[in-house]
């Protein structure tokens, strides 16, 4: 029995340490369960401000609400705010959001090249910009020169196009907006002063809304924010279908970029890593009449030049 005491005193203390050992490692899973409100080591948690484009709006904030709902991504917030490109360029790049939406590259709405540098681009889709105008303003179709003219006031009534005897109503977008840079680059090739007597609004939404209800007037909107209540033009005798915007055949597209300053932290990668996910580009993205970036067969850099 005396001889058997060692092996006995040995094997117990043996014991002991595993039980110490498991009870540290139970210990420190329910630690990293139960830190704070319930978060493991591996959730994400944060506050992401998104601000800018109206045109890239509504991707953002579906692609928002579906992000906020995984059960992995449940701490984090996501905020989206309009205001235009301009707007988003702006306060990403002074710090007042996290990210900034944008129908166009930073360097044409921002001056400072240092500051552009600072930026980091991701583009998450394309956007098609098509010319609208009221229902029953009699057009169905107009050029390039006929948009010049009528956007820079030499066109005023409608009869001039093959419309109806009407006053054409301008409705505008904001200098800060990236959908109007989008129209004026690649719908008209010159920038226009705004005229006299023309309306001015910074919401696609409200555009939207103005187009339909007003007698004689036209305005341009991203293909998501398009139904029977307006009558979309014809450019140059080509529509603004995502089959012609991908061969190139619809020339007045951009890409939509989410910037960040610099790298984006992890709450903000996941987000912008998700709204890349299949999930979102291949349903949400042509739902809502986007045009995935994968599915173009040209590409444009931020000059404007196209290249397949």
């Amino acid at each position: 029995m005396f001889k058997k005491l060692p092996f006995i005193l040995m094997t117990l203390t043996f014991v002991l340490v595993l039980a110490a050992c498991g009870s540290k490692n139970e210990a420190g899973t329910d630690g990293a369960a139960s830190n704070g409100a319930g978060e493991t080591a591996t959730e994400l948690s944060g506050n992401i401000l998104a601000v800018g484009s109206t045109a890239l709006q509504p991707l953002v904030e579906q692609a928002g609400q579906k992000f906020m709902a995984v059960d992995e991504y449940k701490n984090v917030t996501v905020q989206v705010q309009g205001g235009g490109s301009g707007t988003g360029l702006t306060q990403v790049s002074d710090g007042q959001a996290t990210i900034g939406n944008s129908d166009v590259f930073a360097e044409e709405k921002i001056d400072d090249a240092a500051k552009v540098s600072e930026l980091k681009d991701h583009q998450v889709a394309v956007v098609a910009i098509a010319p609208v105008s009221n229902k029953d303003a009699g057009v169905q179709d107009l050029t390039k020169q006929q948009l010049i003219d009528i956007f820079s006031g030499k066109i005023t009534n409608w009869k001039d196009v093959g419309g109806k005897d009407q006053a054409i109503v301008i409705v505008n977008r904001p200098s800060s907006s990236g959908t109007r840079a989008t129209f004026e680059n690649f719908a008209l090739g010159t920038k226009v002063e705004d005229i006299q007597g023309s309306i001015q609004e910074d919401s696609s939404g409200t555009v939207k809304k103005l187009v339909a209800e007003t007698p004689g007037a036209i305005g341009y909107l991203a293909l998501s924010y398009l139904d029977d209540s307006l009558q979309v033009l014809k450019y140059e005798g080509v529509e603004a279908t995502v089959e012609n915007v991908e061969a190139g055949t619809y020339p007045v597209w951009a890409y939509e970029h989410m910037y960040t300053k610099g790298d984006p932290d992890a709450a903000t990668k996941a987000f912008l890593d998700y709204i890349l996910s299949d999930e979102i580009q291949q349903k949400d993205v042509t739902e809502l009449g986007y045009i995935p970036v994968s599915g173009m067969k040209v590409k444009r850099d931020a000059a404007g030049t196209v290249t397949k």
